[in-house]
């Protein structure tokens, strides 16, 4: 039997002569996991304080506020999926992408009905369940469309 032939996959090099794992590693979770976890931290710390009672620039603000923040959210979702899976269905990561925010949009809703001085708000779930499908729809109809 050919000794190489017994070397586990962790120790193919890749050409540069180094090990791609680990860069690959690293490269997944500071580009793509990293920025994820960091929003999703932002969106809860956002919301465990007080509303601030600052009067509106327009009727509904907030609810831009909440397309927005949820919009980014599902795109870094889209993104973060994308690279760790690039072979599955795209319509399926384009979902997962929609689901992961809007159930983080709903569970951040329940989370400010126990926050003093903050309401859960359907309407507020709404405009996050809109700007999740905005969010992961312009990451793969747009930006990474099929050519």
């Amino acid at each position: 039997m050919n000794p190489s032939s017994k070397m586990c996959h962790s120790n193919h090099q890749n050409s540069s002569g180094g090990d791609s794992a680990p860069l690959e590693f690293l490269k997944l979770n500071l580009l793509y996991r990293l920025p994820l976890f960091v929003v999703c931290l932002v969106l809860f710390w956002q919301s465990s304080f007080p509303s601030l009672s600052s009067a509106p620039l327009f009727p509904h603000d907030d609810k831009l506020m909440h397309m927005g923040a949820y919009g980014f959210l599902a795109f870094l979702a889209a993104r973060n999926l994308h690279q760790e899976r690039p072979l599955f269905n795209r319509t399926k990561l384009k979902v997962l992408a929609i689901l992961f925010a809007c159930l983080y949009g709903l569970s951040d809703e329940i989370h400010q009905a126990f926050v003093p001085s903050r309401t859960a708000s359907i309407w507020d779930f709404f405009a996050d369940v809109l700007g999740s499908i905005m969010g992961s729809c312009f990451y793969f109809d747009f930006l990474h469309r099929k050519q």
